[in-house]
């Protein structure tokens, strides 16, 4: 009976052994794991709760390390006892000759020659110990990736979720974090970025939360992909996206002999395949950053081509104008596009065509909520003029000249980006070209044809005046 619990207790000391190396974990550490086990477990046995009681003690062999010594310190008595902490004279003296009653002597156990409910408690608290060290471990590796790519193989569903096997743990994969649209059949390899890795509990191991929906996904598929992405050579300013419908990414650079665009594009658009391909055939487009606000909308308009856009920096509105053909192309399928612009400029955009713009023009109600829309701007631009002039000491040297409210269908916005153009009279329009007028900020080549064709209209009315 003895020798078939000693091979039980060594068939756990291997088990325990191969747990460590399959797990990669200290074997000292694992050792001390079962010290400490073997120890509460024994002194609850005898009855010692204070952990600081050095009667009992757990030690290893030192020629032999599956050799595991549990002893207790006990008290010579004379007489039969039951108390585990004492011992009879007479057993005392068949371990020490020397010993006699009110002596202490070391009685040592081996783990299988220990009750059997005592080897079960001191299992269990060993495997638990072992798997919350196990826990702990995977969790800070982990920890440590937030934000990183990493790659697993597809395991199941779970309703809603994905289960992705990461080699060591299982990922998670919530419905809002994958891509709409995308099968996959068990086995499938797969890349997500490692958005959450947090510790619950109920759960025997970490919970690593991954991504594939996220801008974050993306931006490291760039890095992995471009090489001056990941030298730092360009620099990924912000990223929008809807899943599965399309991407905006928004680059620059410090380096003026680098084009942001050209190195994320590729030869032949090797390189922006390679992600496309990735995500599933969604389109992605490159964005040149700019601190201008109309110039920047402007690029992110893309594929669209704005013929001009106006924006309000106060009231964040922005109106953009593209041509007639190009009206669904700025606003993308369900209307993705401008959302994503939106989103990345800051600014509530407001697309028109070429014909929708000039009718709004010719009309006097949609006159006033284009002024309406943009007289924030007008009066931020006022209140700059009156202080300058205040300062100058300015103000009434033009007096004589005509102002430009005179001019029949001016509204007072465009009057605003004129005189803010440094454009103050009839007499100073007068002197513009329309390539000129249209470098005006706020003002495009299609705003300077029409301010344009109303000075033509009321020019003798003006002579006159």
């Amino acid at each position: 009976m003895a020798t078939k619990q000693a091979t039980k207790e060594i068939g756990l000391f291997e088990a325990i052994q191969q747990f460590c190396q399959d797990k990669s974990l200290d074997r000292d550490l694992v050792l001390g794991v079962i010290r400490d086990s073997l120890l509460t477990a024994y002194r609850k046995k005898v009855g010692l709760e204070a952990e600081s009681d050095d009667r009992c003690q757990v030690d290893f062999g030192s020629d032999n390390k599956n050799e595991i010594i549990v002893s207790v310190l006990r008290d010579v008595v004379e007489g039969q006892t039951t108390n585990p902490l004492e011992i009879s004279l007479e057993e005392a003296t068949k371990l020490d000759a020397t010993a006699s009653v009110g002596s202490q002597i070391r009685v040592f156990e081996k783990p299988q020659d220990l009750s059997r409910v005592l080897s079960s408690q001191a299992k269990q608290m060993v495997f638990q110990r072992l798997r919350d060290m196990e826990k702990e471990l995977l969790y800070q590796e982990y920890k440590s990736k937030e934000g990183e790519l990493t790659h697993g193989y597809f395991q199941r569903w779970k309703k809603d979720i994905m289960s992705i096997d990461l080699g060591k743990v299982e990922g998670i994969m919530l419905k809002k974090d994958q891509n709409p649209g995308e099968k996959y059949r068990q086995g499938d390899r797969l890349k997500a970025i490692i958005s959450r890795v947090e510790l619950r509990p109920r759960e025997p191991m970490p919970v690593i939360t991954l991504s594939r929906a996220s801008g974050d996904f993306v931006k490291k598929l760039f890095e992995m992909e471009i090489p001056e992405v990941y030298d730092g050579i360009v620099e990924i300013r912000d990223v929008a996206r809807i899943p599965s419908f399309r991407t905006k990414v928004v680059v620059t650079t410090s380096k003026s002999d680098v084009d942001p665009v050209g190195a994320c594009v590729g030869m032949k658009g090797v390189r922006i395949q390679a992600i496309v391909r990735e995500l599933g055939n969604e389109r992605i487009d490159i964005v040149l950053h700019s601190e201008e606000p109309s110039v920047f909308i402007s690029n992110a308009i893309s594929p669209a081509k704005p013929v001009e856009v106006h924006v309000d920096r106060k009231r964040g509105d922005a109106l953009v104008i593209v041509p007639d053909e190009s009206l669904s192309l700025a606003i993308g399928i369900n209307g993705s596009n401008v959302k994503l612009v939106s989103q990345l400029s800051g600014f509530k955009i407001d697309i028109k065509t070429i014909s929708q713009y000039n009718q709004e023009l010719a009309s006097p109600e949609a006159r006033e909520k284009l002024d309406r829309l943009f007289n924030a701007q007008q009066e931020a631009w006022e209140e700059a003029e009156d202080s300058e002039q205040g300062q100058d000491g300015e103000g009434d040297d033009n007096d004589d000249l005509t102002p430009l409210s005179e001019i029949p269908g001016l509204t007072p916005r465009i009057i605003g980006l004129l005189e803010a153009g440094g454009v103050k009279n009839v007499e100073n329009l007068l002197e513009f070209s329309p390539e000129e007028l249209s470098s005006i900020s706020g003002i495009g080549r299609t705003t300077a044809d029409q301010i344009l064709r109303l000075l033509r209209e009321s020019i003798e009315w003006v002579e006159e005046g």
